[in-house]
């Protein structure tokens, strides 16, 4: 039977590269092998019983309800023109420098990624603001592009993220049913919070190599990033800096301190960040009542599709646990050669390749529960894997010919820039990433040392 929940899982990756919606998919070819199964006699459709209740604890989840709060944030300041106002700022400060444009998209990346935490949104931003004002500077229009998509996607890996919050309720889940399947009846728990925290040192590393890249690149090949002549001399920069920058440096500081400094939950800091991104809104003008209303729209519709792929997901693998594909699993990784390094290696390339046709919110419902609780159960640190597992996604959805951030920018970005120049520009930004989960894995005190410290 344990062939069958393969065959699942193949048909199920097979229809979601048609572009099926996901949580149907998820649910409908769930339902049908546990009917089939059942008709054989293969499938023990008791186990369908357990379904309401789970369901039932997808809708009683605290942590989850900073979904939706955590979207509406993001939307909101999307909607808020952060964005620019933040690049025109960084342009002023840093434009005059070699370079100063690229280390200005890094920058408002970082903030926007810690802001918004929507990797889509913030590279479609990045690309209609900063890709013209780069193009126009004389700016190697491939650098401009890889500076623009690895930018764009640090949302996967600085806290607070919606995936984040996600990944780190389902590693909880999968850390948890790893020690009650090892008789551990008092397991301990890993909280959304120390996955924020164990995040924050390997997002800072990935920033700082991002700006010493550019920093070289400004040094060796200056024609790449010309500097940038200030034509208004006049404007009173450290006016305009504090306005730009002190609102939503002051959020971050507000939701992620929160969290970190234990004042918080997850689900209680982002309902401060969600006031807080309406405050932005209406102080800067753009919050009326049309506005308003087409946030609330996109938060309910992401919100409604996430936890849709939720219940799809939970339905998924049950039925694949009745058929014994966890067991296989585990029977699979545990005899790989090399140990645990073998098995985490095996898993990581999965993923990185899964990343190339599916989303990140996909991989964390579907496959994180399958292979979460073998790779805990073999003694893997859970704030690690989470770690692991949101950069390597990263890198995956930088690497042509099919990652989802190169996808985004292609289509808000000029005619005159062709595919191949955004791929070849995002080439140093993937070796930049791989560089870094090698350190991380090398050195996983990079990810466990704040949490070690903080619930000290």
């Amino acid at each position: 039977m344990e062939s069958i929940a393969f065959i699942m899982f193949l048909v199920v990756i097979m229809i979601l590269m048609t572009g099926y919606p996901v949580a149907f998919t998820l649910a409908g070819v769930s339902l049908a092998f546990a009917f089939i199964g059942t008709f054989i006699q293969g499938f023990d459709h008791s186990l369908m019983h357990a379904l309401p209740s789970r369901i039932f604890g997808i809708m009683n989840n605290e942590t989850l309800i900073a979904v939706p709060l955590f979207v509406f944030m993001g939307v909101t300041l999307e909607r808020s023109k952060i964005a620019e106002n933040l690049l025109d700022t960084m342009s002023l400060l840093f434009g005059s420098l070699r370079g100063g444009l690229g280390y200005s998209v890094v920058f408002v990346g970082l903030l926007l990624a810690a802001s918004t935490g929507i990797v889509g949104a913030t590279v479609v931003t990045m690309g209609l603001l900063s890709l013209p004002t780069m193009l126009k500077r004389n700016y190697d229009p491939a650098l401009s592009c890889g500076v623009i998509c690895a930018s764009g996607t640090l949302g996967q890996i600085i806290p607070p993220s919606i995936i984040l919050v996600l990944l780190g309720d389902v590693i909880s889940s999968a850390y948890q049913q790893s020690q009650l399947d090892q008789g551990i009846f008092s397991p301990e728990t890993v909280t959304v919070s120390d996955l924020f925290a164990g995040a924050i040192l390997p997002g800072i590393l990935l920033v700082a190599i991002y700006i010493l890249y550019l920093f070289y690149l400004a040094i060796t090949k200056p024609n790449l990033m010309p500097a940038v002549k200030n034509n208004n001399p006049q404007v009173n920069l450290f006016t305009q800096c504090c306005s730009a920058l002190f609102p939503p440096i002051a959020l971050i500081i507000a939701v992620l301190g929160s969290i970190i400094g234990g004042l918080a939950t997850p689900t209680e800091a982002a309902s401060v960040g969600a006031i807080g991104a309406l405050l932005l809104a209406f102080f800067n003008r753009q919050l009326n009542l049309s506005c308003l209303q087409d946030i609330t729209r996109n938060t309910v519709r992401v919100t409604c599709m996430v936890f849709a792929i939720f219940i799809g997901a939970s339905i998924f693998s049950l039925v694949f646990r009745g058929y014994g594909g966890d067991d296989a699993i585990h029977e699979f990784l545990t005899q790989l050669p090399g140990g645990v390094f073998g098995a985490v290696v095996i898993v990581m390339l999965v993923m990185f390749i899964l990343g190339f046709v599916l989303d990140f919110i996909e991989i964390t419902f579907v496959v994180v529960p399958i292979v979460g609780p073998v790779l805990l159960a073999m003694g893997v640190d859970p704030i690690w894997l989470g770690i692991m597992i949101a950069i390597n996604l990263q890198t995956s959805f930088l690497t042509p010919p099919f990652g989802f951030a190169l996808f985004y920018l292609r289509g808000v970005a000029a005619k005159s820039i062709t595919t191949r120049q955004i791929y070849k520009g995002v080439v140093p930004f993937i070796a930049i990433q791989l560089l870094v989960l090698g350190a991380l894995a090398k050195w996983p005190e990079l990810a466990t040392w704040l949490p070690e410290k903080l619930d000290s």
